[in-house]
């Protein structure tokens, strides 16, 4: 039988619209015109300039012949022209990649190439970067270069075939007639994993999946209209876990930073009047470790919301008494970031420190805009039993979920197995519905926010003559959360030292991935000659603490 609420009751323009997070700086332009959008050093930009600008920046795209599903590429930090991209770039119907200002040339060259990007825009900063992954790569797209004024370190030359930034967006129309997704299933971004398993995957989000996720944000960390939010999470990280958008959904003002340094951190808070940040726990290490010169005090409870590894219980405390209220998230690059809260209940306050910690450890309950989230056994696709113990894989159901890898239907198919998307991340559900992760597949090893895949660190390792064997696994860190820790069997009639084969992996990996602490010693295998990493990682937390003592 026909759905009698169904009949000539159809979709048109009046009563259906596509969802996309670019109508929240159009309202936010036209409700609160003057209201401070952006400040970025002595810079402070208002919602209409902000809109003007971002209009102008679609526009210019345009005239070069960018449209829809077009890539336009950035590498920027978090200055006002990376939140202009958010907007400008899919306003002409094109998609924005942002790239990692931490990756070394031929990484950025293969996520050039795989995401076709047409144009790049570079901060004056990474140019040299640039140089070298564009002439590694096949694509030539059209390079724009961004000078920002609040830059302090050695100027290079500009390359002459890059064009000006602000010279190309003054040649935009202002009033732009920007563009509508044609489908809120449209692409609005795609960014990159960590590549832990190979060549990175190209995560491609959707309009719909950027709007309910910036919303949701906005619910799950209580932003009053116009809080006023400071990028210590650099923007590059799953398009700032949707915060460039919520920020216009509320009317709030983004405090740029540049870098992440914690003078300027402090200042911000106490100047700026800031409401809201996010971060790894290494930023809170940061604040909390900063000269007392440095540090200001606050009049009001700052909102801080933290990823990656759980902050140590003394780390919490320190953020408590200096006016912090921190709160744990989880999600993934193909969750648009965060979708996970550890929703905190008024009762667990009154608990001795040591329970509020272990209860601030666990990752949480879903975000209102998720739909469902569940631990499951990967192989009867069965919830495993709630009781705090059982492990199974951390799986989620939703419309915050990406729509699949670029160019990639292979993995696509596989992360979706079951009709769930699969995290790879192994947890436990407790009673009360939290989830905690437990442990990471393929033993992805998490530093100061970012994800380093041990089998990298590991080939590069072997890739010396005197290593035979070799293991890697994560090193608990009360500054980086986890740090790599190399356990070495040198060959027979070869030596080698940490320092010798620390400098031998900075030759090819980035200085994050770089491991901390190495040991020669017998690695411990099973029958079947395989490698125990369960018993290294207890070895490397056991050096963790002997250190710390």
């Amino acid at each position: 039988m026909q759905n009698p609420y169904n009949t000539d009751l159809d979709r048109n323009p009046a009563n259906h619209q596509p969802l996309t997070p670019l109508t929240f700086l159009e309202r936010a332009a036209s409700v609160f015109p003057d209201h401070v959008a952006i400040v970025h050093g002595a810079l402070r930009r208002s919602y209409r300039d902000f809109y003007t600008r971002s209009r102008q920046l679609a526009s210019a795209l345009a005239r070069h012949g960018i449209g829809r599903g077009d890539t336009v590429s950035v590498m920027l930090p978090n200055t006002p022209a990376m939140l202009e991209c958010h907007y400008g770039v899919p306003m002409c119907g094109a998609v924005l990649h942002s790239i990692n200002t931490r990756l070394d040339a031929a990484i950025v060259a293969f996520q050039l190439d795989h995401a076709m990007a047409r144009v790049v825009i570079v901060d004056r900063e990474f140019m040299p970067l640039m140089q070298a992954a564009l002439a590694l790569a096949k694509a030539g797209p059209l390079l724009i270069e961004y000078d920002d004024a609040e830059f302090d370190g050695l100027r290079v030359d500009s390359p002459s075939a890059a064009t000006d930034y602000e010279a190309f967006v003054a040649a935009g129309d202002p009033g732009f007639a920007w563009l509508m997704p044609e489908d809120e299933w449209d692409a609005i971004s795609i960014n990159y994993t960590s590549g832990t398993t190979g060549d990175p995957k190209g995560v491609v989000s959707h309009h719909r999946g950027a709007y309910l996720l910036a919303q949701g944000n906005a619910i799950t960390t209580s932003m009053q209209k116009q809080a006023v939010y400071l990028w210590t999470l650099p923007m590059f990280h799953c398009n700032g876990w949707c915060f460039p958008w919520t920020l216009s959904a509320i009317a709030g003002t983004h405090v740029c930073l540049r870098q992440v340094r914690a003078a300027p951190i402090w200042s911000a808070l106490a100047d700026e009047g800031v409401t809201h940040l996010c971060g790894a726990p290494i930023v809170m290490s940061l604040m909390i470790t900063a000269p007392e010169d440095q540090k200001r005090a606050l009049d009001r409870t700052v909102q801080f919301f933290t990823a990656a590894a759980p902050p140590p219980e003394k780390l919490l405390a320190d953020m408590r008494d200096a006016g912090f209220d921190v709160t744990h998230l989880y999600g993934l690059t193909e969750t648009y970031g965060p979708a996970v809260v550890n929703d905190w209940h008024d009762s667990w306050s009154d608990l001795p420190r040591a329970e509020q910690a272990a209860l601030k450890s666990r990752q949480g309950v879903r975000y209102l805009p998720l739909e469902q989230l569940d631990v499951l056994d990967p192989e009867t696709m069965q919830p495993v039993p709630r009781d705090g113990r059982t492990i199974g894989e951390v799986m989620f159901r939703g419309n915050v979920v990406m729509k699949g890898y670029f160019r990639n239907p292979k993995a696509t198919q596989e992360a979706f197995a079951g009709g769930w998307f699969h995290s790879g991340d192994l947890g436990v559900m407790h009673p009360d519905g939290y989830i905690q992760l437990k442990d990471r597949s393929k033993d992805v090893i998490i530093s100061g926010g970012e994800n380093i895949s041990s089998i990298e660190v590991e080939e590069a390792l072997y890739r010396h003559p005197a290593v035979a064997v070799t293991a890697v696994v994560a090193m608990p860190h009360d500054k980086w959360g986890e740090t790599p820790c190399a356990f070495v069997e040198l060959a027979e009639g070869q030596q080698a030292d940490a320092e010798t084969l620390r400098a031998w992996c900075r030759e090819t990996l980035a200085p994050y991935k770089v491991p901390g602490h190495f040991v020669f010693a017998p690695i411990p295998r099973t029958s079947t000659g395989k490698i125990q990493k369960f018993l290294l990682r207890d070895q490397a937390a056991d050096l963790a603490r002997t250190s710390a003592a």
